[in-house]
């Protein structure tokens, strides 16, 4: 291999977090032992882990990408969750188990884990071939939620337990490993954005109960259904999940249309040569590190990143362009009019309303007072004179666009420490100190050229 292989390879594996790292070699260690034990006592039931696997191969196939770069496989999840729910197959073998009326499913935990990461391996093989390598840490949380699911409700099948019981179980179990894949999701992304725990786990819950609940609600329709029916139910009530992760598809395209165009339409003031070349690109960057430093939650930072990428699209109505387009350095005057040009701009999409209010008043000044009432969002206080402070995330574009207008693509972290110098002396009046903080800190996590 060559140097270059081997330092793209490194670059890939440092990518990986202490808790990525130990999710994945936990199920891994799951995959081995079950692999394991199904070579020393063999296959139970074949026909029927055939047909499942080749369920979980398909789902693998078809898996997409949520907003907030989330992977998921929801038809895969389904079927190895239904198989690891499994009770029996078909009405026609009362003798074998009188209870339920069916020939009993007699596999075991570890076999599902078995054949849920062989049906999983083989369903991202043609995603390999293309160099659309699966996240490992996603394929492992999966896997991870089935062995427990596996792992906790197939024990319980050893018991003389009524049908109702066993539903109730299973419900139980289900929504258990939906709090379980919420909360391993949030301690991974908390490490992973340097995001507080809190907020993570809030974003997480907001993002994944709506298609875990599909998911659990699915797979529990699958064991029973294939209970009751036979094979043939798995063609019919995969349909529900297969509908579901069409309209979650077409969700993650709109959310990904709109970042496109407003990634484009933030490019036509250095195409114009108003701005400096990647200006938008790092103020974004710079503003949403802030936002999560500052606890704001997925949805506030996707609007914040909307609103740093065209904050300065006001100055294509200028007649002559501010000099390298430092708006830091124009008149206040001159930054409030940009500032509206650019809120009326972005008010013509119809879609973005709060995103041009952002911007507006990302050009005002920092000043101690109430926040504005939600009636109100002309940013002016009710009591008085004096202005209540900007949003937040208004604020956080100011400080992050007059650091990159003074420091640019810069590496010479000396000459950021003076940047973020001046602003703290601007701070309570220009800037809002907290605000200021919050960027001192982001860039001392940068590394180090």
């Amino acid at each position: 291999m060559s140097g270059h292989g081997r330092a793209r390879e490194r670059a890939a594996w440092q990518t990986i977090d202490s808790g990525q790292l130990l999710l994945i070699a936990t199920a891994g260690l799951f995959v081995v032992v079950a692999i394991a034990h199904v070579a020393a006592v063999g296959l139970r039931q074949p026909n029927i882990a055939i047909i499942f696997g080749v369920l979980i191969a398909l789902g693998e196939l078809f898996r997409m990408v949520m907003p907030g770069n989330r992977e998921v496989a929801p038809i895969a999840s389904a079927g190895a969750m239904g198989y690891a729910l499994l009770v029996g197959v078909g009405p026609e073998g009362a003798a074998d188990d009188a209870r339920l009326g069916v020939v009993a499913a007699d596999h075991s935990a570890l076999q599902v884990v078995a054949v849920t990461a062989v049906g999983m391996l083989i369903g991202s093989l043609p995603h390999i071939a293309v160099g659309r390598s699966p996240r490992p840490d996603a394929m492992a949380r999966r896997l991870f939620n089935v062995t427990v699911v596996a792992l906790c409700f197939r024990p319980v099948l050893s018991f003389d337990l009524p049908w109702q019981l066993v539903l109730a179980v299973m419900s139980i179990v289900v929504i258990a490993s939906c709090f379980t894949d919420v909360l391993i999701a949030a301690v991974i992304r908390a490490e992973a954005v340097r995001a507080r725990f809190g907020i993570a786990l809030r974003d997480e819950a907001e993002a994944k109960m709506a298609l875990c609940a599909a998911t659990s609600a699915t797979a529990m329709l699958i064991a029973v259904a294939t209970t009751a029916m036979g094979e043939a139910a798995l063609l019919i009530f995969t349909v529900p999940i297969l509908v579901t992760q069409f309209a979650f598809r077409r969700y993650a395209g709109i959310r990904a249309t709109y970042l496109q165009t407003v990634r484009a339409l933030s490019r036509v003031t250095e195409v114009g040569g108003y701005v400096e070349t990647g200006h938008s690109h790092r103020v974004s960057q710079l503003a949403v590190a802030m936002g999560r430093e500052l606890g704001m939650s997925e949805e506030e930072l996707l609007e914040l990143e909307y609103a740093a990428l065209m904050h300065d699209i006001g100055q294509l109505s200028l007649g002559d362009p501010i000099p390298g387009g430092a708006t830091v350095l124009a008149s206040p005057a001159e930054q409030r009019r940009i500032a509206e040009l650019g809120a009326e701009v972005i008010k013509q999409t119809g879609v973005l309303d709060r995103v041009a209010h952002i911007v507006q008043l990302s050009s005002h000044p920092y000043r101690t007072g109430r926040e504005p009432h939600a009636d109100d969002p002309s940013g002016e206080s009710a009591a008085g004179d004096r202005p209540a402070p900007p949003p937040l995330a208004g604020r956080i574009i100011k400080v992050a666009n007059a650091y990159d207008d003074l420091v640019g693509d810069s590496a010479d972290r000396d000459r950021g420490a003076a940047v973020l110098e001046r602003l703290r002396l601007d701070s309570a009046a220009e800037y809002d100190p907290t605000v200021v903080e919050a960027l001192s800190r982001v860039v001392d996590r940068r590394p180090r050229q």
